[in-house]
């Protein structure tokens, strides 16, 4: 497996940050390129839509001053999230201003992006699909893109049901591009274990919450240092579609977790009536038990290379 020739020797770690929608900031962005790791953040949280422009700017040249007060240090490049949905009354807007500024990477997701691959490839671009079927992988790569993100069981917010170790391997009989794997990854040894089933990248999102270089409000990232994986409720209730959130946040909004109504029953049935996903019902992935502090970026990044390096060499007997 080989990545993309603008991955090659650019990645301290084969991660990408996973964008996570109202927490990835550009703060965060610049911190985990300049940590070695592919920072991202969905094209939406730049509010009002006047200011994604400000905030792509501000990415590029945080990375591009840190790559000058620190030459030979890795800096990854970046991308960006767009939702690919006919509800997503932003999405033309946010595809010409993100073609106007190159990013490196577009992660697309929901609908396959038959109309954004050419526009991305004509710069230069990488566009990498979310996926949580062999279906939808297959559909994707119909439509031209150049990897595919395998969103597994116990992922961050709307997460996929099948096990890494089922959709790996299936995509894997026919897809030998590259392939990023999502769900519950959040150390060093977690990194080389996705590795081992076959991806080439890991897809973390969930630890970069707890961390000052996100957007997250304090309760959020609190939380996420004291939850487990018993504290993670799969549910279609509050956006439509099956995602994990926080247990206590479930509660804070004054649900039972353990009793939630049906998605369109219960006093329910109207999208406005429930609690706001991502604002008032927090998304995270399985892997939370792993977070014990507020860390900088750069500080779990670190500890993840020692942790990566150390499981290769037991793997190898040294």
């Amino acid at each position: 497996m080989t990545l993309p020739a603008q991955l090659q020797g650019r990645l301290s770690l084969p991660v990408i940050g996973a964008p996570m929608f109202l927490v990835s900031s550009p703060a965060l962005v610049i911190a985990q390129c300049t940590s070695g790791i592919v920072g991202a953040m969905p094209t939406l949280n730049a509010r009002p839509a006047d200011q994604l422009g400000v905030a792509l700017r501000q990415i590029r040249e945080g990375c591009e001053r840190h790559a000058a007060a620190n030459p030979g240090a890795p800096v990854a490049p970046w991308a960006v999230n767009l939702i690919v949905n006919a509800a997503n009354a932003r999405l033309a807007n946010d595809l010409d201003v993100v073609i106007d500024h190159r990013v490196p990477i577009v992660i697309t997701s929901l609908s396959a992006p038959d109309a954004i691959v050419p526009r991305v490839h004509d710069y230069g671009g990488l566009v990498l699909h979310d996926v949580t079927s062999v279906r939808h992988a297959r559909r994707a790569l119909a439509a031209g893109v150049d990897g595919l993100i395998l969103v597994c069981a116990g992922a961050g917010g709307h997460a996929g049901a099948l096990s890494p170790f089922a959709l790996v391997a299936e995509v894997r009989e026919f897809h030998e591009g590259l392939v990023a794997l999502s769900g519950s990854i959040a150390s060093g040894r977690g990194i080389l274990a996705a590795q081992a089933m076959g991806a080439d990248l890991a897809y973390v999102g969930s630890r970069f919450i707890a961390t000052p270089e996100s957007a997250a409000v304090d309760d959020y990232k609190r939380m996420v240092v004291e939850a487990s994986a018993a504290d993670i409720v799969y549910t279609p209730l509050f956006s439509g579609v099956p995602a994990n959130y926080l247990r206590g946040s479930i509660a804070a909004a004054g649900l039972d977790p353990d009793r939630l109504p049906e998605a369109d029953a219960g006093g329910y049935r109207r999208r406005e009536d429930r609690p706001a996903a991502w604002r008032q019902i927090w998304g995270a992935g399985q892997g939370v038990g792993a977070v014990k502090a507020v860390e900088p970026v750069g500080a779990i990044v670190a500890r993840w290379r020692e942790e990566y390096e150390a499981g290769r060499r037991e793997l190898a007997g040294d």
